[in-house]
């Protein structure tokens, strides 16, 4: 094996040994601890108010510049210093070959049939981890890979068919094994028509099974790939939660390797306890994801292990980092770098209207305001909207090479770079809301209350109607998906109006908290390094940036390996 590339770190640091990773640990909980204020969330816009008195308001904190981590020179000297902190604290992501983790690595390209049904970033994903899998499993004589979490099969079947591996998926959903068995029949048929030696091509064996605990994963595994070597058939199993056999060494079932590409929430550190635990599993390699739904041991009120922390270190620090902090740990600086302006914007306008639903919900819905319910991705389902008016309109004057626009103005414009004012060419916004001159009406609100406001005629103010059309879609939006019926007499607009003069602050200030997100996903992959290297010389642990980050905000993998026997 390669020298550990968790050795490579941020200046002086490194996490190449346990006490180093732990150093490393507290400085990044010391940030944490600091940074409280920030990197807690409120769902108030008020919190703006509280925010200005910081003294970086003032600064116009760019969205990129936050998220990618570069203070600039007008910036407080201890805003600088902050981003600076973070940014030296960061685990490095740019992505690495397999090559550089393991020489005699090779990458298979995924051909076009057994790419069918995966969009580009799935394909980049399959390809370089199946390709990491591959030569872990050969370098630590394993005969059998465990697929966790494997979905509709994506990377099994690559394993399957382009590495010639018995596999194992294991996956809650028997729609998902259905479709595994499907799709792994179609391609098999396609492989052994290309042979020209007959070759016999074996399909990933799936079991169906909503693994609860690293006891479940457990049993379920060797129960699945004992007796028969790892010759896998397709069949498709539902298991119970029974008795645990990974502490008896058992001969019938070949040495084996987990993997799982963006296993969610605790099934990752299951995985991580399986390892540690079961002596069949010879080694790991796993990407997670959606920190956000991890158990935290403060938060749950259950007899099983929480998925954060799970290191001894994070457990004496007792840093509680709770959903709202885990939920930053799920940002991707990355992509935020790749979004034009006027996305960017657009996406802080939908923070904007959650936080102004939110006090919709306080002062008519107090019931359901107390629940802290979720809405669903109706930010997403708005872009969508937009984008998909844009298009209509783009289409409809026949100017399809420019799907954009900043704001209401430049879509409603005449052709001679006017604005409409008389009644027959009425500005009209994405919610038929139409206007006329310097007033507007509106369809669907309660015309005895905001029948006409006057709003003056200046871009400003053209822009704030823009914006409450849209807060009054999201809303109606949003009641659908409470089921709380939309009141018609609700003072939307004058809400929206209380609060509007401080959505200003809300690009900044989410802007700062994202820049925490590296920082907290971090502490969580070195309390998942951690754990492994607190298991003793006999295991080797390793976090590897596998993806582009760009492509697969979750990039990180942690590769582990047993020093027992012939392996490595």
């Amino acid at each position: 094996m390669a020298a550990s590339p968790a050795s490579v770190g941020v200046g002086a640091r490194s996490c190449e040994t346990a006490e180093q990773t732990r150093e490393w640990m507290e400085a990044i909980a010391a940030t944490a601890r600091s940074s409280r204020p920030t990197s807690s969330t409120s769902s108030r816009i008020g919190c703006g108010r509280r925010w200005t008195l910081s003294g970086w308001s003032a600064c116009a904190v760019s969205p990129w510049s936050a998220c990618s981590c570069c203070p600039q020179d007008h910036w407080p000297s201890s805003l600088q210093e902050f981003i600076l902190t973070v940014r030296s604290l960061v685990l490095p992501r740019e992505q690495k070959s397999p090559q550089s983790f393991l020489p005699d690595s090779r990458v298979a390209s995924i051909g076009t049939v057994l790419a069918q049904g995966m969009n580009t970033k799935k394909k980049h994903e399959i390809e370089t981890l199946s390709a990491m899998v591959d030569a872990v499993a050969r370098s630590c004589g394993a005969k059998t890979v465990v697929d966790v979490g494997s979905g509709q099969g994506y990377l099994a079947q690559a394993l399957s068919f382009e590495y010639q591996l018995p596999v194992v998926a294991i996956d809650a959903s028997s729609h998902h094994a259905s479709v595994t068995n499907t799709r792994a029949e179609r391609i098999k048929k396609h492989y052994a028509a290309k042979c020209v030696e007959k070759q016999q091509f074996t399909v990933p064996r799936t079991v169906t099974c909503h693994v609860l605990s690293s006891d479940t994963l457990a049993t379920v595994t060797l129960d699945a790939c004992q007796d028969d070597h790892g010759q896998h058939v397709t069949k498709t199993n539902n298991c119970t939660e029974t008795s645990p056999q990974n502490g008896k060494p058992n001969h019938s079932v070949p040495h084996l390797v987990l993997a799982g590409l963006h296993a969610c929430g605790d099934l990752s550190v299951n995985m991580l306890r399986v390892f540690a635990s079961c002596e069949q599993v010879q080694a790991l390699v796993s990407v997670g994801c959606c920190y956000n739904l991890l158990s935290e041991d403060c938060y749950t009120d259950t007899d099983t292990c929480p998925g954060f922390p799970i290191s001894k270190a994070a457990k004496s620090s007792k840093l509680v980092l709770g959903k709202s902090i885990r939920d930053l740990a799920c940002q991707s600086a990355e992509r935020w770098r790749n979004l034009t302006k006027e996305m960017a914007l657009q996406n802080f306008d939908i923070h904007a209207f959650r936080a102004a639903f939110q006090m919709v919900l306080e002062k008519y819905f107090p019931e359901v305001s107390k629940l802290s319910p979720s809405i669903g991705r109706q930010g997403k389902a708005l872009r969508r909207q937009r984008l998909r008016k844009v298009v209509e309109s783009c289409s409809a004057t026949g100017k399809t090479d420019d799907l954009s626009y900043s704001n209401p103005k430049e879509q409603n414009m005449n052709t001679d770079g006017s604005l409409p004012t008389d009644p027959e060419g009425a500005v009209r916004c994405c919610s038929s809301i139409p206007f006329r001159g310097d007033t507007y009406s509106t369809s669907g609100v309660d015309e005895s209350f905001i029948s006409k406001v006057n709003l003056g005629s200046s871009d400003i103010h053209l822009d704030e109607c823009y914006k409450f059309t849209l807060f009054k879609d999201f809303t109606t939006s949003a009641f659908g998906r409470l089921g709380c019926g939309f009141v018609e007499d609700l003072h939307l607009f004058e809400i929206w109006k209380s609060v509007q003069h401080f959505t200003e602050f809300i690009g900044p200030f989410w802007c700062l908290r994202a820049a925490l997100g590296p920082l907290v996903e971090t502490y969580i992959l070195f309390d998942r390094l951690l754990f492994l290297q607190e298991q003793g010389s006999a295991v080797q642990a390793s976090l590897f940036p596998l993806f582009d980050p760009a492509m697969s905000p979750r990039n990180m993998a942690v590769v582990a390996w047993k020093l027992t026997g012939d392996a490595l």
